[in-house]
C-alpha cells in the first residue's frame, strides 16, 4: 500500500532527512586511507544520536550497524568492521538513514579514498548524475518506469550496467514502503506518481556485468565479476511543483 503524506508529515520527514543527510556528510568526510569502516560507522551513529534521532538501519532486520559501508566491488550492505581498513584508491559507498518524529530519511553516496583511478571516478560520476536524471523524471502524473528508464539510459549509454536484483523504494514511517523503485524500466509504465508520495531513488551501477552475489554473512552484496560498483541515493517527495529532494543539505 502506498501512503501519501500530508504537508505536516512532509515537514516531519524533512527533519529526519536533514539528520540523515548530515550524518552521511560527516561519514563521507571521514573516508581516508587508514580509517576503519567501524570508525566511520561510529561517527555516523554519534551524529544521529546528537541530533535527537535514531539510526534507521541499526538492528533493522538484524543489521548490526548504523551504516552500510561497501568498498570497491561491494554493491550494498557492507557491514562495518574494525578489521576493515580503507586503502588509498578505494571506492567507498555509504548508505544510512535516520528516524526522527516517527519518520525516516534515507540516503547514500560513494566517496573516494585518496586518489582513485579515472575509470572509478567515471563510474562514480555517472552513478551520481544518473540519480539526478531519475529525480528529474519523478514528476506528478508520471510513472515509476519513467524514473528507472532515465537512470538506465544514462548509465548504459556510458557503458555501465544497472543492478536489477535490488531497487529503490518508498520511505516514510517505515524504512521500506511501497512502491518498489527500480533503476530500469519502460517510460509510461508502472505505478503513477502522485503528490504526497515519498520515495528513495538509489541507482546501484556496476562497472562490469549487472549480476551480483550475496556473501555468507547474509548481508554484503558484491558484483559477480569482481568489478567496481557505485551507489547514490536521495529521499524524494513528489509534489504538485515537481520532485523535492528531502535529503539535500
Amino acid at each position: 500500500m502506498i501512503v501519501l503524506k500530508t504537508k505536516r508529515e512532509l515537514t516531519l520527514m524533512r527533519d529526519a532527512c536533514r539528520v540523515s543527510a548530515g550524518a552521511l556528510k560527516v561519514a563521507g568526510e571521514a573516508v581516508k586511507p587508514g580509517v576503519t569502516t567501524l570508525e566511520i560507522d561510529r561517527i555516523a551513529y554519534e551524529f544521529i544520536i546528537a541530533h535527537g534521532a535514531e539510526p534507521a538501519f541499526l538492528n533493522y532486520g538484524g543489521f548490526p550497524a548504523t551504516a552500510c559501508i561497501s568498498i570497491n566491488d561491494e554493491v550494498i550492505h557492507g557491514i562495518p568492521s574494525k578489521e576493515r581498513v580503507i586503502k588509498e584508491g578505494d571506492l567507498v559507498s555509504i548508505d544510512l538513514g535516520a528516524k526522527l518524529h516517527g519518520y525516516v530519511g534515507d540516503n547514500a553516496a560513494t566517496f573516494a579514498a585518496g586518489r582513485i583511478s579515472p575509470e572509478a571516478q567515471r563510474l562514480s560520476d555517472t552513478t551520481r548524475k544518473s540519480l539526478y536524471e531519475g529525480i528529474r523524471a519523478a514528476v506528478p502524473g508520471g510513472r515509476i518506469g519513467d524514473i528507472g528508464a532515465a537512470i538506465e539510459r544514462y548509465c548504459t549509454e556510458r557503458g555501465f550496467s544497472v543492478v536489477r536484483d535490488y531497487t529503490g523504494h518508498g520511505v516514510g514511517a517505515e524504512l521500506h514502503e511501497d512502491p518498489s523503485v527500480p533503476n530500469f524500466g519502460t517510460p509510461g509504465r508502472g505505478v503513477r506518481l502522485l503528490p504526497g508520495m515519498t520515495i528513495a531513488i538509489e541507482p546501484m551501477i556496476n562497472q562490469g556485468v549487472e549480476e551480483v552475489k550475496r556473501l555468507s554473512d547474509g548481508w554484503t552484496v558484491k558484483t559477480r565479476d569482481g568489478k567496481l560498483s557505485a551507489h547514490f541515493e536521495h529521499t524524494v517527495a513528489i509534489t504538485a511543483d515537481g520532485p523535492k529532494i528531502l535529503t539535500a543539505l
